[in-house]
C-alpha cells in the first residue's frame, strides 16, 4: 500500500490535527487549501459518509448528487450572487467560453429549489427532503488548518420541502437527532448551539460543536446543560449597571480620554455609567452606504454579527435586500462621505447629520440605533461632539433624543448571566462547527418561485429546511479531539482499520506465517486489519502504528512460544496477551462493543 509516515511536523501546518494527518500519510497538501485524500484518509472518509447516509436513509431522505457547476441567473434570482462573490467574496466565479457567468458551488440551496419549482406540483408530493455528499468549493481568505478550513472539501447537504412551518418544524427535529445519532457514533464528544444563519439565512438555526482547544468558534454555554450558544448568537444578562455618581448636567474638558477605561479612569466613574457610541459604514447590495451609529452601554462590545442582522432587516427601507460590508469606517473610508472632520472618540448619540457629505450613494442620515443595555440608563457620560469633551449628568428624553430602534447587538461574555436561569453563569469552551441545521422558511422559494398546489387549489410558496455536515472536517475534528504524544487515537468506528497484524522480525518465519494467518482470519471475521510486513525494525512499527492511530495492535513476538499474541489498545495502551485460538473472537467483541458504544 501507499504507506509514507514523517518524522517531523509540516511548516505549514498550525494545529495537532493537522500535523498528525499529514505525518501520518493520510493527507497531502497540492494548493492554498486544497488536499489530496491518501488511501488511509479515504477509508475514514467513506466511514464518515456511510454512517451519515445510514442516519439520512433512515428518516425517509433520498439521496442525489447535484452539479457542483452552477449558472448565475439562479443566484442572481435569490439575491445572493453578490453576497457570495462580492461581499463574503468566497465563491469561485468566472465566465465559460460564451461568456456566461457560472461558479463552482459553494452549497446548493438555489440549485435544489429551481429543481423543486419544476418537479413539485401537488401538496401531495410533500414533505420531500433530498441529500447528497459531494465536494463543495470556497475561495477562503485565508486557508487553514488543513481540512478545517480549505477551499475545496466534502461536504453533506440536505435540502426539504414542506407545506407549511409545522411539516418544517418537524423535519428538523428529526435532523437534530439524526445529527446527534451521526455524531454518536462517530466517536465524538460535541455540544449542539444556538447559531446564527448567516449567508444562508432562515428563520432558525443550530450548530453541532465539537470541543476542542483549536476549534475557531466560540460556545458559550452553562453547567445546567439547558443552554448553549454560539458567541455569534448568544445572548445573556450583562452585569448590573453601578449607579452614575453624576447628577448636574454639564460639560467639561476631559483630554485625553478617547477609550472608555481612560475616561472612566478620568472621571472617577464604573464603565457602566458610560454611554459608548460607535460609528460604523455598511453597504448595501444596491451600492447605498448608510452610517449607522450605535449608542451601547461602556463596559459592553457590539456583536457584529447581530448588527449585520438587524441591518439586513432594514435593507427594505434603502430598497435593498443584503449588505456587502459592514465595518468601523478608517480615515481613509471617512474622507469618502464626511463632510467635516468627526469627533472620533467623543461622538455624542446626537452627532449631526451635516457630517454626512452630500454624495449620491450615501444615505444622508445616520441610522441611530440603541442597545438594550443603554436604553435605561441615568445620569450618563457620553462624548460632546468636540475632541476632549465629554458631558456628565445626560439622560434620554432631556438632552438627548431616545433612539426608536432598540436591538440587541451587544457580545454576550463569559461570567454573564444565563437568560433562563440568573444563578447559571455563563461559561466559554472552543468549538469546531461539524454540523448545521436551518429552517429556511419561504426565502429560496419566493424568491425563485417554488411553489405548490394546496388542497383548495392555491398556489402556495414551499417551506424548506437545508442540513449540513462537513465529512471531511468531521474526520480531522476527531482526531483534534483525540490523540496522545505518540499520534491520532481514532474511534474504532472510523478508523480506517480496526487492528495491526505486526512481525517485528520478518526473517522469523513462524512469525510471519502466523501473523499472515491471523490477517485473513481477522478480515474474514469482519475485523478490517493491516498486516506489517515491512522489512523495518519493531521499534519503527510499533511507532508508525501509533502515529497512524489503528484501534488494535497486534505482536506475533516472543510470547508465540506460548502460543500467544501481545494486544494492545491504541486508547489506553493497555496491554495483554491472548491465546491465538480467542484472538478473532475477542476482536470481534472489542470492535462490537465500541461500535454499539460510539
Amino acid at each position: 500500500m501507499l504507506f509514507v509516515t514523517l518524522r517531523e511536523d509540516p511548516k505549514d501546518a498550525e494545529i495537532p490535527s493537522h500535523k498528525l494527518l499529514v505525518r501520518a500519510g493520510y493527507i497531502r497538501r497540492i494548493g492554498s487549501g486544497v488536499y489530496a485524500y491518501l488511501p488511509l484518509m479515504w477509508r475514514v472518509l467513506r466511514k464518515v459518509s456511510q454512517i451519515v447516509r445510514e442516519e439520512m436513509d433512515r428518516t425517509g431522505a433520498q439521496e442525489c448528487l447535484l452539479p457542483q457547476l452552477q449558472p448565475s441567473e439562479l443566484w442572481k434570482e435569490s439575491g445572493r450572487w453578490d453576497t457570495y462573490t462580492k461581499a463574503e467574496g468566497i465563491m469561485f466565479a468566472f465566465q465559460d467560453r460564451q461568456n456566461r457567468e457560472v461558479a463552482l458551488g459553494p452549497t446548493h440551496e438555489e440549485v435544489i429549489t429551481a429543481i423543486a419549482k419544476e418537479m413539485i406540483r401537488s401538496h401531495r408530493q410533500l414533505p420531500l427532503h433530498l441529500y447528497q455528499i459531494q465536494s463543495k468549493f470556497r475561495d477562503e481568505i485565508r486557508p487553514r488548518f488543513g481540512l478545517m478550513r480549505g477551499r475545496e472539501f466534502i461536504m453533506k447537504d440536505g435540502y426539504s420541502f414542506h407545506t407549511d412551518e409545522d411539516s418544517l418544524k418537524q423535519t428538523y427535529g428529526d435532523m437534530d437527532q439524526a445529527y446527534r445519532n451521526m455524531f454518536s457514533r462517530c466517536g465524538l464528544e460535541f455540544v449542539a448551539v444556538d447559531a446564527d444563519s448567516g449567508a444562508i439565512g432562515g428563520s432558525g438555526s443550530q450548530e453541532f460543536m465539537v470541543l476542542a482547544e483549536a476549534g475557531e468558534d466560540e460556545v458559550l454555554y452553562t453547567e445546567d446543560g439547558n443552554y448553549a450558544a454560539n458567541v455569534e448568537k448568544a445572548v445573556s444578562l450583562p452585569p448590573d449597571a453601578v449607579p452614575s455618581p453624576f447628577t448636574k448636567y454639564e460639560k467639561r474638558a476631559t483630554p485625553n480620554t478617547p477609550t472608555i477605561a481612560t475616561l472612566a479612569d478620568f472621571a472617577q466613574c464604573s464603565p457602566t455609567a458610560v454611554l459608548k457610541n460607535v460609528l460604523y459604514q455598511a453597504i448595501y447590495d444596491t451600492g447605498l452606504q448608510v452610517l449607522v451609529l450605535v449608542s451601547i452601554r461602556g463596559d459592553q462590545d457590539v456583536n457584529g454579527v447581530k448588527l449585520q442582522n438587524e441591518l439586513v432587516k432594514r435593507a427594505a427601507q434603502f430598497g435593498a435586500k443584503g449588505i456587502l460590508s459592514l465595518e468601523v469606517p478608517d480615515e481613509e473610508a471617512q474622507k469618502k462621505w464626511a463632510a467635516k472632520p468627526l469627533p472620533l472618540g467623543y461622538i455624542a448619540p446626537d452627532l449631526g447629520d451635516d457630517y454626512i457629505g452630500k454624495t449620491a450613494d450615501i444615505h444622508p442620515k445616520f441610522l441611530r440605533l440603541v442597545d438594550e443595555t443603554a436604553v435605561n440608563l441615568k445620569n450618563f457620560v457620553t462624548g460632546g461632539n468636540e475632541p476632549g469633551y465629554h458631558v456628565f449628568g445626560a439622560n434620554w428624553g432631556q438632552q438627548f433624543k431616545l433612539p426608536s430602534l432598540q436591538v440587541d447587538v451587544r457580545t454576550a461574555m463569559a461570567g454573564d448571566r444565563a437568560v433562563h436561569d440568573p444563578t447559571q453563569v455563563l461559561k466559554s469552551a472552543r468549538g469546531i462547527e461539524v454540523g448545521h441545521i436551518f429552517q429556511l422558511g419561504t426565502k429560496y422559494s419566493q424568491a425563485l418561485g417554488a411553489t405548490y398546489t394546496s388542497e383548495n387549489g392555491e398556489e402556495i410558496p414551499l417551506w424548506m429546511g437545508c442540513y449540513g455536515v462537513g465529512v471531511s472536517r468531521l474526520a480531522q475534528s476527531a482526531v483534534e479531539q483525540s490523540y496522545d504524544q505518540d499520534g491520532i487515537v481514532w474511534p474504532v468506528a472510523i478508523a480506517p482499520y480496526h487492528a495491526i497484524v505486526i512481525v517485528p522480525n520478518v526473517n522469523d518465519t513462524e512469525a510471519l506465517g502466523v501473523a499472515e494467518n491471523l490477517y485473513e482470519a481477522l478480515n474474514q471475521g469482519g475485523v478490517e486489519t493491516l498486516l506489517d510486513d515491512r522489512n523495518e525494525r519493531a521499534g519503527v512499527k510499533f511507532k508508525d502504528a501509533d502515529l497512524i492511530g489503528i484501534p488494535y495492535r497486534i505482536v506475533t513476538g516472543r510470547s508465540l512460544k506460548n502460543g500467544k499474541v501481545e494486544v494492545v489498545k491504541r486508547a489506553t495502551k493497555e496491554t495483554q496477551e491472548i491465546p491465538l485460538e480467542e484472538l478473532v473472537p475477542t476482536l470481534q467483541q472489542w470492535v462490537q462493543e465500541a461500535l454499539t458504544r460510539e
